[in-house]
């Protein structure tokens, strides 16, 4: 099973300033500061301790009364919007350093939360990396899931069910101000069936016995609340005729996977989708963590031919493979995609066990992927 190392998120907070860090419920962000960014005579209020909800609800000026120097971190702070105008004041008369932590900066927008202009840095932070965890095992984390508590849980299943139940179809539902939750619970059974294909909302709206209105509504939600991102599709020129739909994935192979009741094992057609899903989740924390600004596409012809994932400006294409031995069918749309654009880098991410090359086109194990990712070698 292993244990996790030292995650990879870093915040550079300098004395002065302030920070927003996000992230969805269970991907480790209160433990975080706890272990590695509070310092002694840090001000830290959890707001997910019903007292100190109830207090600074009553009373948001309390934080400003009791403030006496040093930096505040508090946990949750969506749950109290009228707190982020006191800590505005704090930064703006006092110079005060805030880190603030949430699940959702939807509730905030929605009620015209102060979001401090501008004078918070924005972090995020994801489900884990195979690189933070000690003898990563692929295959559970394709059934577990990449959330801390759930991929080091000796009954990852039952933490699914109930992180799907307690908090996607109760909070989320409530952040879709809806009262029909058995639809929305509908809604997110077929978008984790519907995971990283083509966005269609008219088959997901039938579904899911909603409007096609509604279902989009509820994808805006997924990703409002972190819980999903789309990735658009290349636009660049081409002979060819290409898709322009835009994809759609859950932010934890786990969560789809409880999601759609499926159980993915090496072999079956589960676990390519699987497989593809977290090389999406790895991508996605290197974004987070590394280069917030990096492009990330897919490629895809109107005769089918495709290329799962684009990095920057055509520097790299990544086909995903899991496979322990590749064909060449498997290197067709590489293939098509190098005819008609100059792509500096042509992967396969694979379950082979050592690197190859097939002329242009290098055939990776996942693992030397992801290090070579984080070394720089793609973007």
């Amino acid at each position: 099973m292993g244990k996790i190392v030292r995650r990879l998120l870093e915040i550079p907070l300098r004395p002065g300033r302030s920070a927003f860090l996000w992230g969805p419920r269970k991907v480790g962000k209160t433990y975080w500061i706890r272990e590695r960014f509070a310092q002694v005579g840090d001000w830290v209020i959890d707001l997910l301790r019903t007292d100190e909800f109830a207090e600074y609800a009553a009373r948001p000026a309390l934080l400003r009364e009791r403030w006496k120097g040093g930096r505040v971190i508090i946990d949750e702070v969506q749950k109290v919007p009228a707190l982020l105008d006191e800590v505005h004041w704090l930064i703006e008369n006092r110079r005060a350093s805030f880190l603030l932590t949430g699940s959702s900066a939807r509730k905030l927008r929605r009620g015209h939360a102060n979001l401090l202009a501008g004078r918070a840095w924005r972090y995020e932070m994801g489900p884990l990396s195979c690189l933070e965890i000690e003898d990563f095992e692929l295959e559970r984390a394709m059934q577990a899931g990449l959330l801390p508590p759930h991929y080091l849980s000796e009954q990852p299943e039952m933490d699914l069910r109930a992180y799907v139940a307690d908090y996607l179809k109760e909070e989320i539902a409530a952040e879709a101000a809806t009262q029909n939750i058995p639809a929305f619970a509908e809604f997110l059974r077929v978008a984790a069936l519907t995971n990283a294909e083509l966005l269609n909302y008219t088959n997901v709206a039938r579904e899911s016995g909603v409007s096609a209105k509604v279902v989009r509504g509820y994808f805006q939600i997924l990703e409002d609340t972190l819980l999903g991102h789309r990735l658009p599709a290349w636009r660049g020129k081409s002979k060819r005729r290409l898709i322009g739909t835009q994809k759609f994935y859950l932010f934890d192979v786990g969560v789809a996977n409880a999601l759609a009741r499926r159980t993915p094992v090496p072999g079956n057609p589960d676990f390519g989708k699987s497989f593809e899903h977290w090389v999406w989740m790895e991508l996605t924390n290197y974004r987070r963590y590394r280069m917030p600004d990096l492009p990330i596409a897919y490629w895809r012809t109107s005769t089918g031919l495709e290329v799962d994932f684009i990095l920057g400006e055509m520097r790299t294409a990544v086909e995903i493979k899991a496979s322990t031995r590749l064909h060449e069918g498997d290197l067709r749309g590489l293939r098509a995609l190098a005819e008609e654009e100059r792509v500096r880098h042509l992967v396969v991410v694979s379950l082979e066990a050592m690197p190859r090359r097939i002329g242009k086109i290098e055939v990776l194990p996942w693992r030397t992927f992801v290090e070579g990712l984080y070394a720089g070698e793609w973007t």
